[in-house]
C-alpha cells in the first residue's frame, strides 16, 4: 500500500507566484483568477478587500469574472445578486434552477426550435450542489482565497494548447471537454466546482455579450494543483523550445530542419 501522502495544494502564497508564471510563460492579457464557494455567511464575508454589489444591483458571473481579471476587484456574490431571470445562480450553487428553465420554457424559440431541446440543454448542465451561501472571485495575484476552489485564466487557443501540454508534461492524461453550447459557463466553473477537474470551455454568446470577452479567448479553469503541474510543465516545454508565441516555420518550407532540432538524436 503506498503511505506517502499527496502532496498539499498550493496555497495563496505559492497560487501567487504560479499566476505570474502563468502569465509570463503564456504571456496572457488579463490576469487569471480564483473562484470560492461559501456556504458560512461569516467566512464569505471576511474575505479581505470584499466588495459587494451596490443595493439592488445585480451581475451575471460573467459580469463578475470580467471584473476580477481586467480591474483585478475582489467580489462577492450571493443569490440576491444573481439576476432572477438568468441560469448563473443554478450553474455556481446559488439557488435551484426554476421550473421556467428546467421544463424548456425559458429558452424555447430563442436557443432551441422546441421545449423539448429547451429542456434536455437544462438537464444536461453541469451545476454546482445548491447549497452555497455565496461565491467570490478574485485575482490570485491578492492571494485573498486561500485556497480558491478554482483558477481559472483566459487565452487564445495556441495558449491554451500549451497549457494542456503543460498539463500532460511529467504524467500523461487525455482530456475530455464539453460544449452544452448556450450557458457555457457551466462547462467551465460550473463543472470545475462540481468535479474538481480542469475543464475548456468556448465562451457562449451571452459571456461575449455581457461579460466583454473576446472573439479569440477560450477559458480553462481547474483546481490549483493543475494550476501547479501545467506551469511546471510549461516550463520543462520552454526547456525543450517549445515556448508562446510559437514561432510559425511556414507552408512551405521543409519541416525537416525544424522537426530535426525539437527530435535530434531520437532515431
Amino acid at each position: 500500500m503506498d503511505t506517502n501522502p499527496a502532496p498539499a495544494g498550493p496555497g495563496a502564497a505559492e497560487l501567487t507566484q504560479l499566476a505570474a508564471q502563468l502569465s509570463d510563460l503564456l504571456k496572457l492579457r488579463t490576469l487569471p483568477i480564483g473562484m470560492k464557494l461559501f456556504t458560512d455567511a461569516a467566512e464569505f464575508d471576511a474575505v479581505p478587500g470584499l466588495r459587494r454589489p451596490n443595493p439592488g444591483r445585480r451581475y451575471s458571473t460573467c459580469q463578475l469574472v470580467t471584473q476580477a481579471r481586467i480591474a483585478g476587484f475582489t467580489l462577492g456574490i450571493t443569490h440576491d445578486n444573481v439576476p432572477e431571470f438568468s441560469n448563473c445562480g443554478g450553474v455556481i450553487g446559488l439557488n435551484e434552477p426554476s421550473d421556467l428553465y428546467l421544463s424548456g420554457r425559458k429558452m424555447e424559440g430563442v436557443w432551441f426550435e422546441n421545449r423539448e431541446a429547451a429542456a434536455a440543454h437544462q438537464a444536461q448542465m453541469p451545476r454546482a450542489a445548491p447549497v452555497h451561501h455565496g461565491l467570490v472571485v478574485s485575482p490570485l495575484r491578492s492571494g485573498r482565497l486561500d485556497p480558491p476552489d478554482i483558477c481559472l485564466f483566459y487565452a487564445n487557443p495556441a495558449q491554451m494548447i500549451l497549457f494542456i501540454n503543460g498539463l500532460q508534461w511529467r504524467n500523461y492524461r487525455r482530456f475530455d471537454f464539453s460544449v452544452t453550447g448556450e450557458s457555457a459557463c457551466a462547462d467551465s466553473w460550473g463543472r470545475a466546482l462540481r468535479d474538481r477537474t480542469a475543464c475548456l470551455s468556448i465562451p457562449c454568446y451571452a459571456e461575449r455579450r455581457y461579460g466583454g470577452v473576446a472573439d479569440d479567448e477560450m477559458l480553462m479553469a481547474c483546481p490549483p494543483t493543475d494550476l501547479r503541474t501545467a506551469v511546471e510543465g510549461l516550463m520543462g516545454l520552454s526547456k525543450a523550445g517549445l515556448r508562446y508565441p510559437i514561432m510559425p516555420y511556414g507552408p512551405q518550407a521543409d519541416p525537416a530542419e525544424g522537426m530535426g532540432r525539437s527530435y535530434a538524436g531520437k532515431s
